[in-house]
């Protein structure tokens, strides 16, 4: 039996609002996961939520589209809100493959997802789409000492590169070590976390949430990937996100406390929005 001094995770479940919040997350992901038409048609759930939430994540970076331009548009290259939309919507189809990777390696699925939401394929530095524009040497990698990060949500102060490596290698740690913390309070610390690090020099929010996603599935709590917190995250709008965040970065047990819950509600949010989808397939199955 792990305890909480080798298990830090787990000793914020005790943390104010926190055991709630995490009875109303189950609760609410109960409800979905009995709905009768996830029984039958579970993996059209998932689709549109990947879409629902990569539309969500992109709208809290700034490219605030509606659902239906989601669903429409084929070319995001135009300008950067289309970019932006884009790299929301590659990062909410990869997610699904980086499973198994991540309680084994977390910092290669991190790496991945900046490639991805980069719209780099993999090649090497200096070739391919992002041939000249100065940010292929970036992708994929941590951010060195006097590069710059494009992350206009996020205004908090930037931790040193020497930092954000110590971090995360301790974030890893603890994902590899596991825990018996509930998936929410992971999830959420995940998020926080790489927000608070901004690690990469561009998408740190949607490979934070995108990062989210994936510790939300993996433990257990979401398997099939229908409750898109970052749904929820958009729905209760940029300032709560942010006055949310500000209580992660402040530590102290209310603030983070606050922030968990705050994911939590996302979470809840995103199940609202999934049962919805639910019943409108009933109803036209009807």
């Amino acid at each position: 039996m792990s305890t909480h001094a080798s298990d830090p995770l787990a000793a914020l479940g005790s943390l104010p609002g926190v055991a709630e919040a995490v009875d109303s997350v189950r609760k609410a992901v109960d409800r979905v996961y009995g709905h009768r038409v996830m029984r039958r048609r579970s993996n059209e759930i998932s689709s549109e939520a990947a879409l629902r939430g990569a539309r969500g994540s992109a709208a809290l970076s700034g490219a605030d589209w509606a659902l239906e331009e989601v669903r429409r548009r084929t070319d995001f290259s135009a300008d950067a809100e289309a970019r932006t939309v884009g790299a929301a919507l590659r990062l909410g189809a990869e997610a699904g493959q980086l499973l198994s990777i991540w309680r084994q390696s977390p910092l290669r699925v991190l790496a991945r997802l900046h490639l991805v939401a980069a719209g780099d394929t993999g090649a090497p530095a200096g070739t391919g789409a992002l041939a000249g524009t100065g940010v292929a040497d970036s992708v994929g990698r941590p951010r060195l000492d006097g590069e710059t990060v494009d992350e206009p949500l996020i205004g908090a102060p930037l931790p040193t590169p020497a930092e954000v490596a110590g971090r995360l290698d301790g974030l890893a740690e603890l994902i590899v070590a596991g825990s018996e913390a509930p998936a929410l309070v992971t999830a959420s610390v995940v998020h926080g976390e790489l927000l608070a690090l901004r690690p990469f020099t561009s998408y740190n929010g949607l490979v934070a949430r995108a990062a989210e996603r994936i510790a939300l599935v993996g433990s257990g709590l979401d398997p099939k990937a229908v409750c898109p917190a970052e749904v929820g995250h958009a729905e209760q709008g940029r300032a709560a996100y942010l006055a949310a965040f500000e209580g992660y970065l402040s530590g102290t047990p209310e603030g983070v406390g606050a922030w968990i819950a705050h994911c939590g509600r996302s979470v809840e949010l995103g199940v609202r929005e999934s049962t919805a989808v639910c019943e409108a397939l009933q109803r036209g199955a009807a």
